[in-house]
């Protein structure tokens, strides 16, 4: 071999990236609270600290009001849009960071199937548990309710701008987004790294959904500890997260925009 051909090999190898190197689980231990402490920890922090609040007032679960998607400007459309788009976007962030942090380790939004290679099995499975679990949740938030067990949700109490639709479109995908990379996507592959059995990994990553929607109720915390339990046997069935960001997404936009077309309505819907 010519000098030249060793002086090439030697700025190859130079410019070649090392291989990704396995964190220890003590690493990742700390990995994932940073990015819970950012995220849904703080939000199962936040939803618990308001369900003692709600348990401790004079009126009863059901007499309370649990507003999801709010006016942020009252009376100053435009402005409150800005702060909507402003809200969708940096909650995002956290997906970002765990897509980030995947990469630094090899591995890629490919690697939780976070992508579009299967546009049939995403979009019909993730249509089929949209149906399925959005009738169940229905049953569980009425049932709940009437026992006095879950507070009143409001899912959306915006102005009645031109733009409300669209806001809550997002808010929606944000929600399937957000929940479904973060929580099950990226916390099954890392509990899976460091050692954790898979349905160990799915109870966590249950438990955790489950306290962050705690302030909504009793009712609401089982209904969303089952639909963690069902998600997370799909993860381990297919090892994609599409499929349930496309379900969480249609779930959250026939919440959010078809409580604004149902409330006073349907009598029988505690809205």
């Amino acid at each position: 071999m010519s000098d030249k051909t060793h002086d090439e090999a030697r700025a190859a190898g130079a410019t070649a990236p090392a291989p990704a190197t396995p964190l220890a689980p003590r690493v990742l231990r700390w990995e994932i609270l940073c990015v819970l402490a950012l995220s849904l920890g703080a939000a199962a922090v936040s939803s618990t600290i308001s369900f003692v609040g709600a348990l401790t007032a004079t009126e009863s679960l059901a007499e309370q009001t649990a507003s999801l998607v709010n006016p942020r400007a009252v009376e100053r459309p435009w402005l409150d849009l800005s702060y909507q788009i402003y809200a969708v976007v940096f909650a995002l962030a956290p997906v970002a960071l765990v897509l980030y942090l995947l990469h630094r380790t090899g591995d890629s939004a490919r690697t939780i199937g976070f992508d579009v290679r299967r546009p049939g099995l995403d979009l019909g499975g993730g249509a089929a548990l949209a149906a399925m679990i959005g009738l169940g949740g229905l049953v569980v938030y009425i049932v709940s309710w009437q026992l006095g067990l879950t507070r009143t949700i409001a899912p959306s109490t915006l102005d009645g701008n031109w733009w409300d639709s669209i806001v809550l479109v997002l808010q929606a995908a944000k929600n399937g987004v957000l929940e479904e990379v973060v929580v099950v996507g990226y916390l099954l592959h890392r509990f899976g790294q460091m050692g954790w059995s898979p349905w160990k990994s799915v109870l966590a990553s249950s438990v955790l959904r489950a306290f962050y929607h705690l302030y909504q109720g009793v009712g609401m915390f089982f209904g969303n500890l089952v639909m963690g339990l069902v998600f997370g046997w799909f993860y381990l069935r297919y090892g994609r997260v599409m499929p349930l960001v496309v379900a969480h997404t249609v779930i959250d936009i026939v919440a959010f925009v078809g409580s604004v077309y149902l409330i006073g309505r349907l009598d029988w819907l505690p809205v």
